[in-house]
């Protein structure tokens, strides 16, 4: 059965609509979700025969005249198809930012609370911040950025990243299904994210204009 993945735009979303959202159950109310669809421009969703399995809320624009994929919020179901799902929203989002961006590079940028989160940047260039790696002035610059647009500044440490409180009214939603085999100084770095308070951590990545040809292809 193929996933069947489509966007459409978010104020076009009715209450049954939201409430088809928050049926999956996983991370987010009908609340939270309400609110996306007030701060975010795009609603993507992932099917298989029908079923819901995974959604996205996005926005393409220009920080400071950089072209941006943001994804305010995403959810992927905990089923046997998780990784398919995660990459059929990935995939999506990379054709949304060729057709808006093409010939361009492109910053893509989203919360994370927990390490299984990156496997959906893993096509990314220069995924910061990245354990190991002491982040220069311009990409601490492009956190703050970030933490700017996803209204999470007032508590966050530009120097982690993390944003310590009321950060998660939206992030990638995503559990591995063997934590086992996650990247032990991923794991740690992540740690450090108080996620029981509400905390988040911003993470961006990059894709260059002749990469972003293939991930946005179809």
């Amino acid at each position: 059965m193929a996933l069947d993945v489509v966007t459409n735009d978010a104020s076009a979303l009715e209450d049954t609509d939201l409430d088809e959202l928050a049926s999956m159950e996983e991370a987010f109310t009908a609340g939270q979700l309400s609110k996306a669809q007030e701060d975010w421009v795009l609603v993507t969703t992932a099917r298989f025969g029908g079923a819901l399995h995974g959604f996205t809320f996005s926005t393409l624009e220009r920080i400071g005249g950089t072209p941006c994929v943001l994804i305010g919020l995403m959810s992927v179901k905990r089923s046997a198809k998780r990784d398919q799902v995660l990459r059929g929203l990935m995939s999506e989002a990379y054709h949304r930012a060729l057709m808006a961006f093409p010939d361009e590079d492109v910053v893509v940028g989203c919360r994370f609370v927990n390490a299984d989160a990156r496997a959906a940047f893993k096509d990314l260039d220069g995924v910061t911040p990245s354990p190991g790696v002491d982040a220069v002035g311009e990409e601490r610059a492009w956190g703050r950025r970030l933490a700017k647009r996803f209204s999470v500044d007032k508590k966050y440490d530009a120097k982690k990243f993390i944003a310590s409180a009321g950060a998660q009214d939206g992030y990638l939603d995503f559990e591995s299904a063997d934590a086992s085999k996650l990247d032990a100084d991923l794991v740690e770095m992540m740690s450090e994210v108080p996620a029981d308070k509400g905390g988040a951590m911003v993470v961006y990545g990059w894709t260059m204009a002749e990469d972003l040809v293939k991930l946005g292809k179809r």
